[in-house]
Order: structure tokens, then C-alpha cells, then sequence
């Protein structure tokens, strides 16, 4: 079973993503259009340094699923929210 910590640290890494998730689409959309060369290399940089400077774990990528029962993350099911100890 997890611990109590890595569930609550999940939980503030759901919050976050979701806190900064228009801000981080607009920035990397607008980032699109200056790779086709519609904004200097300049913008484009200035635009890099604002998503870097976004907290970490805003990040989708860091997010990790784990059991509602367990905390357990590895041998996830997404279709019940398990894991497979628990769907045993």
C-alpha cells in the first residue's frame, strides 16, 4: 500500500494540472505557430522560458494513476480504477 504522502502528493499534482492547464495550452499553442515561422526566434525563446517557468508539476506527464483502494500504481486498470491486486 502507498503511503499516505505519495497519494496526497498525487492529489496536489491533479490540482495543479488542472490550475494551469488553459495557461499551458495557450502558451504551447502559440509556440506552434511560431516554429511555422510567423514569430522571431525571439518570441520564441521568451515563450520557452514561460512554460519552463510554470511549476513542474503542473505537467500532465507527471501525473501517475493510482488504485482508489490501494495507492498502488503500477498494474493499473483504468476502466475499474484498481489495481490488479485489488481487482483480484
Amino acid at each position: 500500500m502507498a503511503t499516505k504522502g505519495k497519494i496526497e502528493t498525487e492529489m496536489r499534482r491533479e490540482k495543479l494540472i488542472v490550475r494551469y492547464e488553459q495557461k499551458r495550452q495557450l502558451l504551447k499553442d502559440v509556440q506552434k505557430t511560431s516554429r511555422q515561422g510567423e514569430i522571431s526566434m525571439k518570441k520564441h525563446l521568451v515563450l520557452l522560458k514561460k512554460i519552463h517557468n510554470l511549476p513542474r508539476n503542473s505537467a500532465p506527464t507527471r501525473h501517475r494513476n493510482r488504485c482508489w483502494s490501494t495507492g498502488r500504481s503500477r498494474g493499473f486498470y483504468r476502466d475499474f480504477g484498481l489495481s490488479r491486486h485489488a481487482l483480484r
